[in-house]
């Protein structure tokens, strides 16, 4: 069952690089006491996630950040080492928490996994974003397949 507004998030831990390398951050750690957006895409790379999702966040982080986010989170089921290298080919700087989840466990956790074995992509994350108050979902849209319309970081603003 997926995860809902008013729902607390589950306590998982996912990967992101550091300076020092390879870091684990829990839910807890990222949520507790923060406002927090963060959007999960199908993969890093990708055509949509790369041209238009990524990017507005990127572009928007400073409206976002003014409206009182604290972090902006960008979550796919993908290794730090490949959201590492997608975060740098695109200029992300320190506007977005680049987020590994590697095994999936955070997609499962909130229930908004899915089968993209039919692609050739394995277990994937859908297209999502929500906005996040102290480890409670405030807001919460979900694409449909194949759309991007909903998760955008423009109508995350007008969410905050």
């Amino acid at each position: 069952m997926a995860i809902k507004e008013g729902d607390k998030i589950p306590s998982v831990t996912l990967k992101h690089m550091t300076a020092d390398g390879m870091a684990d951050i829990s839910t807890d750690e990222l949520f507790g006491g923060k406002k927090v957006v963060v959007f999960s895409l199908p993969g890093a790379f990708t055509p949509t996630c790369s041209a238009k999702h990524l990017p507005g966040f990127v572009q928007n982080a400073d409206a976002l950040k003014g409206k009182g986010v604290d972090t902006i989170a960008c979550v796919s089921v993908n290794d730090a080492f490949v959201m590492n290298a997608w975060g740098k080919d695109q200029n992300v700087g320190d506007k977005v928490l680049m987020l590994a989840d590697g095994n999936a466990e955070f997609s499962d956790a909130v229930g908004l996994s899915f089968d993209g074995s039919g692609f050739g992509m394995g277990k994937r994350a859908q297209r999502y974003a929500m906005v996040v108050e102290d480890g409670v979902v405030k807001t919460l849209n979900v694409e449909q397949p194949g759309a991007f319309e909903v998760s955008s970081a423009e109508a995350m603003l007008d969410a905050v």
